[in-house]
């Protein structure tokens, strides 16, 4: 039978990736991330063991003796733990990171996989494993936008396109064809409270997929958390990049999304 890590981050997104890849005919082994990873993780993974998030050569280590060859990112590690000093790093990571010219998220995450890759450890896609997780294209609410609403999506998609070019963030906040926030390294749900407090109501929400994104991590997210963040500043309609974002138990993300009035599209920008 064939063998995966699931290397995993924070949300509900690891755990969606384990029971697919189980379902596939994987025998998964969850390597989960101390005081991040969800620990419920192991009712979804044949086996879970637990690293410190700075021991990259722990995390190679545990995957080796597992025996596995193949494994994929799941879930969100915020980088801002980085700076808050959480992160206490082994001389491997601490080689790398002197290594990289910038310290962007695909500058960390291309080193990090070059350093699993080196060691025979290759990664998969994210979305191999998430087929039945990825957001349609189409109003998915009973409210759907209106042409203003329209306007501020498109408006807001070219700024998010760029601003994830340049791999600041994925996520755009806007009203009326302005600017509120940019996500940087906050993430999504503290860029939506942010710009939709400067915003003062009704705002507008483009979360996409970077123009060079690597399906093998960050792949953009949304399950009912982002929906708690809007509603807590009342944004009103949120726009997710249709074909290439995750979509989180799709069924009680739209009925929460109705129950808060929130207009959610899956949209396909010109270049697609």
């Amino acid at each position: 039978m064939k063998k995966l890590g699931v290397i995993a981050g924070s949300g509900e997104l690891p755990a969606a990736v384990a029971g697919e890849a189980r379902a596939l005919g994987y025998t998964v082994t969850a390597i989960g991330l101390e005081g991040i990873t969800d620990p419920a993780l192991s009712s979804a993974a044949d086996e879970i063991r637990w690293i410190n998030i700075g021991k990259l050569g722990a995390l190679i280590d545990t995957l080796k003796k597992a025996g596995i060859s193949e494994a994929v990112f799941a879930g969100k590690v915020h980088k801002s733990v980085i700076y808050k000093g959480k992160v206490v790093p082994d001389m491997r990571l601490v080689r790398l990171f002197f290594s990289l010219r910038d310290k962007s998220d695909d500058s960390i995450m291309l080193a990090i996989t070059g350093e699993l890759e080196s060691e025979g450890i290759h990664l998969l896609n994210t979305t191999d494993f998430t087929a039945g997780l990825m957001a349609p294209e189409g109003v998915l609410t009973k409210k759907k936008p209106s042409a203003d609403d329209y306007s501020d999506i498109a408006f807001g998609w070219r700024i998010a396109k760029e601003i994830g070019r340049l791999d600041i963030g994925q996520t755009v906040v806007v009203r009326n064809l302005a600017v509120m926030a940019i996500e940087a390294i906050e993430g999504t749900d503290e860029a939506i409270r942010r710009g939709g407090a400067l915003a003062g109501s009704d705002a507008v929400v483009v979360k996409i997929s970077k123009p060079q994104q690597d399906m093998r991590f960050d792949v953009p997210v949304v399950g009912t958390d982002t929906l708690v963040s809007m509603a807590a500043v009342k944004a009103r309609v949120l726009a997710i990049e249709a074909g290439k974002s995750i979509l989180l138990n799709r069924a009680a993300f739209v009925r929460e999304a109705d129950r808060a009035r929130i207009v959610v599209v899956g949209y396909r920008g010109p270049e697609n």
